[in-house]
């Protein structure tokens, strides 16, 4: 197993090296959000490649995986190809200086980032390498998983849809999915994550779901919700009154 974990991450060691290569070229750092979901659609892609035996769970964790990350880095490149760089991405570039931060993006983002595609993807190593049967756990992470989709690629279109009324513009999004909490798709993808965690443990094997416990905490306190709530309580004035009805994670009805 630790073999097979040494290789799949040389492979993306070399893809985020090249990716970083070409942000350098286009002094864009943003093209690594895209490559986010596709980096975990190739990991588990080697791992099912090299087993020996394919069993159910094993096939549905591939198509599993495949749809949640094509879906999530096409969603990713409609939305930032042409748009120039993401302003994290431009903070940072200013506060580390334009003339270094093309070498120091490599370790604080490329390099970063593979690594916790590597961790993260733990529970997809061990499903790989395990001929166990599925049972009725595998039959609730499934559930799950769907629930998970539906929150975060429903999410994700209603708020494409949203943004692409001129009309809307400095407003906030207070229907459908967002009605129930103000990050559908950051939910979705936790409980996404959540479902592969439970197939781990359908498996027979337990300490992989600290992954889990990582992918959470980044969409809560680093990368995901604390941070965009930071901006878009400076940027959108409706968006306190918003924050006071709705929940901030897990889907309830809100309040009146």
């Amino acid at each position: 197993m630790l073999e097979l974990f040494i290789q799949a991450a040389l492979i993306i060691f070399v893809l985020v090296t090249l990716l970083w290569l070409w942000s350098v070229a286009i002094k864009n750092v943003s093209i690594v959000d895209i490559f986010w979901g596709m980096g975990f659609v190739i990991v588990n892609s080697y791992y099912f490649y090299l087993s020996e035996d394919h069993n159910a769970r094993q096939l549905i964790i591939a198509f599993l995986v495949m749809l949640w990350g094509i879906r999530l880095s096409a969603y990713l490149a409609s939305r930032n190809i042409g748009k120039g760089e993401d302003y994290r991405y431009q903070e940072f570039r200013q506060k580390f200086g334009p003339k270094r931060y093309w070498w120091f993006s490599y370790f604080q983002v490329f390099l970063l980032q593979g690594a916790l595609i590597m961790i993260i993807s733990l529970p997809l190593l061990v499903i790989n390498t395990d001929n166990s049967d599925v049972n009725f756990l595998d039959g609730i992470a499934f559930i799950l998983w769907v629930i998970g989709f539906i929150f975060e690629a429903g999410g994700d279109f209603q708020l494409a849809k949203f943004k692409r009324n001129p009309a809307n513009k400095g407003k906030v999004l207070t229907t459908g999915f967002w009605k129930y909490t103000r990050h559908p798709n950051y939910f979705g993808d936790a409980a996404i994550w959540t479902s592969f965690g439970l197939f781990c443990i359908a498996s027979g094997t337990y300490w992989p779901i600290i992954s889990v416990v990582i992918m959470i905490l980044l969409l809560l306190k680093v990368s995901g919700v604390a941070l965009l709530e930071e901006s878009l309580k400076t940027t959108k004035p409706q968006y306190k009154e918003y924050m006071e009805k709705t929940s901030a994670f897990l889907p309830r009805l809100p309040k009146k």
